[in-house]
């Protein structure tokens, strides 16, 4: 990069904020799905749910290529160029055009949300001093939760109010506000040496990434965070029922927020970023079986429920804090911030289809089963990982 920013400080939070307006993509359709629904009263099931799901299409084919394209291209230049884009999707979507048409601009909105989350947490990472990098990433980390709880609490009151396109006029001028502001607070980027990416250069890298210990190492463990903790926030709830669904709904995120920036950033000063993130995929595991043994016992399944959220937010944010730990150069770590949202788009967009068919054949077992699968996976990926960096 260029010149070193005025202040880090704020250039975090504009970077996160961003990050923001990245998260909204999938939050803007998901907190008023209802009211879509009604918008095309005609579409069946699959195609709303693809209002939803064709933003992490591009990011789980094109995950990888990502990371390796945003870094020659300048963090700046694509960092502005994807929000400005976004802000412009958002604008024309805003009078909810024809539900063809919606698609393939979803689609369309994907290559803005993609070059956000590989481009911001590296930018992160390298302005962040050494001593506050774990929080940095773990603030980072909480977008898509932050996210979420923003949208439920003003953006979902705004599209019953004016209907869903005043929602997505307003992501339009949130996405417009921070490319101006990271067009202004970024220093320029310094030109890289071009060199073209053929078909077979694309496929060789990605070959290396996920062939190297510290390269992947951070989106093999982040694919069990992803695809555990996006089918529990959907499903949990449900399935636990009335009295305890909308106490679950609203806390399990929130707790897991929560402890990512207190006990996860305090943690992150006393061990390593893998060594966080497999304390707590070992915590999930107790929580999971508690879960399991619990479930007819309405304040352990509340207990086990919360700490289970509580043991993922730990894994959400040393996940991210790993990457700049396991790599060094700001090329590496692009590459490993693509794999990150390649492997996490496998995972959210699999976990929830996985986990109902699982809850509907073995109930509660499934479940527990499900969790207990992918946390023990998630330790024994990082233990390899290790093994081999030794």
């Amino acid at each position: 990069m260029g010149d070193a920013p005025k202040s880090g400080f704020w250039l975090v939070l504009a970077l996160w904020g961003a990050g923001l307006g990245a998260a909204a993509q999938f939050g803007k359709v998901v907190v008023i799905y209802d009211l879509m629904a009604r918008q095309y009263p005609a579409a069946a099931a699959t195609s709303l749910g693809l209002l939803v799901s064709m933003v992490g299409f591009v990011g789980l084919v094109f995950g990888t290529t990502a990371g390796l394209l945003v870094q020659r291209a300048g963090y700046r230049r694509v960092l502005v160029a994807a929000l400005g884009f976004g802000a412009v999707l958002s604008l024309v979507q805003a009078p909810m055009l024809p539900l063809p048409l919606m698609l393939a601009l979803r689609l369309a909105e994907g290559a803005s949300h993609l070059a956000i989350v590989v481009a911001a947490p590296v930018l992160i990472a390298q302005i962040a001093p050494l001593a506050r990098q774990g929080l940095a990433m773990t603030l980072w980390s909480s977008f898509f939760g932050v996210t979420f709880a923003l949208m439920a609490w003003a953006g979902r009151p705004l599209a019953e109010a004016f209907g869903p396109g005043a929602l997505f006029a307003a992501h339009a001028a949130y996405m417009a506000l921070f490319a101006a502001l990271l067009w202004l607070m970024l220093p320029r980027d310094v030109p890289q040496e071009a060199k073209p990416l053929s078909l077979k250069e694309i496929i060789r890298q990605h070959g290396v990434i996920y062939a190297s210990p510290r390269l992947a190492a951070p989106a093999l463990g982040f694919f069990c965070y992803t695809i555990t903790y996006v089918a529990l926030l959907t499903l949990l709830p449900v399935f636990a029922g009335a009295p305890h669904q909308v106490l679950l709904a609203a806390a399990m995120p929130l707790v897991s927020i929560a402890v990512s920036l207190t006990l996860g950033v305090w943690l992150l000063r006393r061990m390593t970023a893998v060594s966080a993130v497999m304390l707590g995929y070992a915590v999930a595991l107790a929580a999971a079986a508690a879960l399991w043994l619990g479930w007819q016992n309405p304040p352990l399944m509340l207990t086990a429920s919360l700490t289970l959220a509580a043991a993922l937010g730990l894994v959400q944010g040393a996940s991210f804090a790993s990457i700049p730990q396991l790599n060094a150069s700001g090329a590496d770590r692009a590459r490993a911030a693509g794999a990150v949202a390649q492997l996490g788009n496998l995972g959210t967009t699999s976990g929830t289809p996985m986990l109902s068919a699982l809850i509907l054949a073995h109930g509660i077992s499934g479940l527990a089963g499900f969790v207990l699968l992918f946390s023990a996976l998630g330790i024994a990926l990082h233990l390899i990982n290790a093994a081999r960096r030794a």
